[in-house]
């Protein structure tokens, strides 16, 4: 299983945050982990992390409908367990 310590930090493409890591998964499913600038975090050790499908936000886990904010690396971990334990996700034609 894909842990925080596989993810790898750069700049964020856009300014948006300082960092942001993306990591893809067998199931189809993909994490985008930030930290920093203007995301739902308060410090350089919190981290803001969306599930992504088809590279777009994925509004529709048993997870989340949302983007989850103000995790340490440890909760991020979990999220990453528990995402690539989803069922893979069709894709609509």
């Amino acid at each position: 299983m894909k842990t925080f310590k596989d993810l790898e930090f750069r700049d964020h493409p856009t300014g948006f945050a300082k960092k942001q890591a993306r990591l893809e998964f067998k199931n189809g499913y993909e994490v985008s982990v930030i930290s920093g600038g203007f995301s739902y975090t308060d410090g350089p050790d919190e981290y803001e992390l969306a599930i992504l499908k088809n590279g777009y936000l994925c509004y529709d886990t048993p997870l989340s409908d949302d983007v989850l904010g103000h995790l340490s690396s440890r909760q991020v971990t979990n999220y990453m367990k528990k995402i690539q334990l989803l069922k893979k996700k069709r894709t609509k034609k």
